[in-house]
């Protein structure tokens, strides 16, 4: 069955949470989970639940009922809570499931498009606990609605000169 245009773009933006998220977070310190900027901002491992939360808020979207993720023991257990959500919600987009009362296009401005959102904030504190994620040409990258998990491509496209570059010579 060929799925709607609005789903194959659904899907194709889960791929690229999928591939974001591995992005900001990948050979994260173990220490950065914990990372606290301040004035109240939520810590990566925060960010990442509520990441989770969304997406159970978007599955209730389909199926009705409420979703709120309890804290986990581990982070990677927490990592593949939100990558197991993400391949059920294009488990839905990908069967066209109905959505209630709302539009595929409220899908992608509302919840979405937050946890796009996210992932930016989860890069930002790397940069900001001092291990920045290196910049990349995300057109480039091999991005497929197939591949939702932990296991994303390298960048094929990684910029070779960034000025923020930690400096491996000094220690």
């Amino acid at each position: 069955m060929t799925k709607s245009p609005s789903r194959r773009l659904l899907l194709h933006y889960l791929a690229s949470i999928a591939y974001h998220i591995q992005k900001a977070i990948r050979n994260a310190p173990d220490n950065y989970w914990k990372f606290s900027a301040g004035n109240q901002v939520r810590t990566p491992e925060e960010i990442l639940r509520h990441m989770t939360g969304l997406l159970g808020y978007i599955k209730t979207l389909f199926n009705g009922g409420v979703y709120k993720p309890e804290p986990l023991p581990d982070i990677q257990e927490e990592i593949g809570r939100f990558h197991k959500l993400l391949e059920e919600v294009a488990e839905l987009l990908d069967n066209d499931s109905k959505l209630l009362e709302v539009t595929e296009l409220q899908l992608l401005q509302g919840p979405l498009s937050d946890i796009m959102t996210h992932i930016g904030q989860l890069s930002m504190l790397r940069r900001l606990y001092g291990d920045p994620v290196p910049p990349e040409n995300f057109i480039d990258a091999d991005i497929s609605p197939e591949r939702l998990g932990k296991n994303q491509p390298a960048p094929k496209s990684p910029d070779k000169d960034w000025p923020e570059a930690p400096d491996l010579n000094k220690q």
